[in-house]
């Protein structure tokens, strides 16, 4: 399929999560609680992976590290729902040595789990995933529907420098189109780190699949990659489009980018304020710069802020805590 550079094992994995407006709500246990859809794991892995678990702030914040394969088609999804709140996302792209992308994610105060995973025929990868969502709780201690964890990142960074983050667009509906198999809108972001090491084919993965909308929450998306090239993912009139980034930086609220002026998007608060801070920089921005910037648009209700540096493989994130700043590095191929 492709060379890969494997995480080193001691290494740190983070993956996000969101609706980057209002997430779903979180979907109930299974029936056989405790029981994971798919973890294709033998025993040793399975053990490896829960002991790996470990609290890292009172958020509360885990950490994970994911041993052995897992089916990224199968099992659970986010259910559906409406009233967003709002998440930021940008990629800050005005000096392609060092591209970035940034996300703040806002939304109930739930368990969060910093994952690795590294498929044996995919991209190692960093996410976070809210956990709730897969009906763990704050003790998720010994607690097998982490071994779905993978299945639901709602932000990462894969070992090739391609980042993916999303948020809800109320507006945005996605019609199937026959002979494509249907994965759900959060799910995509799975396929995505695990198969595109470009934003190009990222939205190849996109084009490959039907959104489940109804399933799950409709959304739009940001790409960006090490090379410094971004788009936007939106759903306009049932047919998705790409809008790819076209200067120096690329940014994402919860306004529809897709055939709307710059000047009406920036009458978005949480927009214009980024956009003014990256137009004042040429969009150069580093992971300091960047979490200032995320934190001019904090809302109350903001869990995380999280930025990827798309060439280096550090991560950083700051959680509402207020703990400090945790730092990851993503060893990159």
């Amino acid at each position: 399929m492709r060379r890969r550079t494997l995480i080193a094992a001691g290494g740190v994995l983070l993956l996000e999560v969101t609706a980057c407006t209002r997430p779903p709500t979180p979907a109930p246990p299974p029936a056989a609680a405790g029981t994971p859809t798919a973890s294709r794991q033998d025993p040793g892995q399975v053990e490896r992976t829960l002991a790996s678990l470990r609290k890292v702030d009172d958020l509360p914040l885990y950490e994970m590290t994911y041993a052995g394969d897992y089916d990224p088609t199968v099992g659970m999804s986010a259910p559906s729902t409406a009233s967003p709140l709002g998440c930021s996302l940008f990629a800050a792209l005005g000096d392609r040595g060092r591209p970035l992308f940034a996300r703040n994610f806002d939304w109930e105060p739930n368990p969060a789990l910093v994952l690795r995973t590294d498929p044996p025929d995919g991209y190692a990868s960093i996410s976070l995933v809210d956990i709730s969502y897969l009906g763990v709780g704050s003790d998720p201690a010994g607690d097998r529907r982490l071994l779905n964890a993978p299945l639901l990142p709602f932000d990462g960074m894969n070992e090739r420098g391609l980042a993916v983050g999303l948020a809800a667009d109320d507006r945005a509906i996605a019609r199937p189109v026959p002979g494509r198999p249907t994965v759900g809108s959060v799910r995509i972001l799975r396929l995505v780190l695990d198969n595109a090491a470009t934003v190009d084919e990222a939205i190849g993965v996109f084009d490959r699949y039907n959104l489940d909308f109804a399933g799950g929450p409709p959304l739009h998306y940001l790409l960006a990659d090490a090379t410094g090239a971004s788009a936007v993912v939106e759903f306009v009139d049932g047919a998705m489009r790409a809008h790819r980034g076209r200067g120096a930086w690329q940014a994402l609220t919860n306004v529809p980018v897709v055939g709307v002026s710059e000047q009406v998007l920036r009458q978005d608060h949480r927009y214009g304020v980024i956009a003014a801070a990256l137009d004042r920089t040429g969009g150069v921005a580093d992971g300091p710069a960047a979490l200032k910037i995320l934190d001019v648009v904090r809302q109350p209700h903001t869990r995380w802020s999280v930025t990827y540096a798309l060439r280096a493989g550090e991560v950083r994130l700051v959680t509402a805590t207020g703990d400090g700043e945790r730092r990851y590095q993503l060893p990159m191929s």
